[in-house]
């Protein structure tokens, strides 16, 4: 197979897109070709970092078009009462193709807002007419992952700004357009990571930044969620859309929960950078044989075209040498775990259930974890300053993942509001989504290293703190 097949922007679910028939070619890739092509096509866009600190101007209240009213969206809507009730944003469209989830929606909406938001639906292009500046200020992506570049995409060169659910792309080609496309409108495009605000990784972010770990040297991390009922369900994902990426595609396919709380802790992007992977994918058993137990003969038809391996992992170095293992896996029977594993030269982290280990020298042990009342301590010592200024917030909104939805988006309105740049820039959401793409071409190749190309034209070389430690 080519390697401009590989890269080339395609279609996914049930056509034998890009990575279904890289990954069943029975060929090898060879990363040295893939590698290259790649940093051509990044020459050939011209990425030059123009929008790594971008300050748009200030928007006093945020007219938010949302598009996908399914579980993630009608949860964002509640995310955003509080915004809304305020001042600062304001729900002027809806978008989705089920006109039963508009009207959820509306009714959701009108017991915070007292203006209507205006709905497009009626066909599967309805959406296209809400991408204007006559309609809103920020389109907030929901929808289903194939048309996530799509839509940010469309947002940015109509004037929008862009804030996608993850993954915000899955081919190397999405990766590279995002970029292009944000610095040559000069408009924000995020991926909305809602780990990155959870009350654990904030604190872990602020110990290491105080010095506590000493210095970082490795990470692990992952998304391990039992996704089989909700897959399966014919209602909870529309047309079970997740389900289909499962029988085209092997690889991690869900990079970002457990990667992007990592990346702030090595300032991946602000002083270190990924650059190289290996990944593996295990056999695939569990959820082939949740389809075959059904009694829907067309999800016992997809147990036999399940391609996506139980278990995967992936190995990521960085250019400072530090080392990432990040896992998937949404077919076994387990309990969630994003393990959020932290190895400092002085102290050490592993989560699920949290368990924190200090190095005291000699006169430690090394077989035991701080105490429980030790390690509650180290929390009320290092908790972020962002969580504790919002807390009674999150714990008035503990739906959103236990607040740190709503912190989420909290910081991406208020910072819009005042014209600061956002937490999370393109350059981000684009690397994540590398490791996605790369880790199916990894494992297709028998697990052959990949190269991971620069999408800062070198700014990830200029050391900072996280922003998300500004006061906003």
């Amino acid at each position: 197979m080519r390697r401009l097949d590989f890269l080339r922007m395609s279609g996914l679910l049930g056509m034998g897109g890009l990575f279904s028939s890289f990954s069943s070619s029975n060929s090898k890739a060879h990363p040295e070709e893939l590698d290259a092509e790649m940093q051509q096509k990044i020459k050939d866009a011209g990425l030059n970092g123009s929008v790594f600190h971008l300050k748009a101007a200030p928007i006093p209240k945020v007219r938010i078009a949302l598009f996908g009213l399914g579980n993630r969206g009608q949860s964002l809507i509640e995310m955003l009462n509080w915004l809304v009730e305020q001042g600062h944003a304001e729900i002027t469209a809806i978008s989705d193709v089920n006109p039963k989830k508009i009207e959820t929606a509306k009714e959701k909406i009108k017991t915070f807002q007292s203006s209507t938001p205006v709905a497009f639906t009626g066909n599967e292009n309805a959406w296209e007419d809400a991408m204007s500046p006559d309609v809103a200020d920020l389109a907030l992506i929901c929808t289903p992952w194939e048309l996530h570049t799509k839509m940010a995409l469309k947002a940015m060169e109509s004037g929008l700004h862009a804030a996608s659910e993850v993954p915000i792309a899955y081919t190397p080609e999405d990766s590279i357009a995002l970029v292009k496309t944000a610095e040559a409108t000069q408009r924000h495009c995020i991926m909305l990571e809602n780990c990155c605000y959870n009350r654990e990784e904030l604190w872990l972010l602020n110990m290491i930044e105080e010095g506590v770990f000493g210095t970082v040297t490795h990470a692990e991390c992952a998304y391990l969620h039992d996704l089989r009922q909700l897959m399966i369900d014919p209602t909870y994902y529309e047309d079970r859309w997740r389900l289909k990426h499962h029988l085209h595609r092997n690889g991690n396919l869900y990079t970002t929960h457990g990667l992007g709380p990592v990346c702030m802790y090595f300032d991946i992007l602000r002083g270190d950078t990924l650059t190289h992977l290996t990944s593996m994918s295990s056999k695939e058993a569990a959820l082939s044989e949740a389809l075959a137990a059904t009694d829907d003969p067309e999800l016992q038809a997809m147990s036999k075209q399940v391609m996506c391996g139980d278990v995967n992992t992936t190995l990521i170095g960085t250019a400072k040498g530090r080392s990432i293992m990040l896992q998937f896996d949404v077919h076994s029977g387990r309990p969630y775990n994003r393990l959020d594993k932290v190895i400092g030269s002085k102290a050490s982290h592993y989560g699920y259930p949290s368990r924190l280990y200090i190095d005291h020298g000699a006169s430690w042990d090394g077989h035991r974890w701080l105490s429980d009342e030790m390690e509650a301590e180290y929390r009320d010592q290092y908790e972020h300053p962002l969580w504790s200024r919002l807390q009674k917030l999150t714990e008035e909104h503990p739906q959103g993942h236990g607040g740190m939805d709503f912190v989420m988006m909290y910081r991406l309105i208020r910072c819009l509001n005042q014209g600061e740049p956002l937490d999370m820039n393109v350059y981000d959401g684009a690397l994540w989504s590398l490791v996605g793409a790369l880790s199916e071409a990894s494992v297709s190749a028998g697990s052959q290293r990949m190269d991971i190309p620069d999408l800062t034209a070198g700014l990830w070389q200029q050391a900072s703190k996280h922003p998300v430690g500004r006061e906003i």
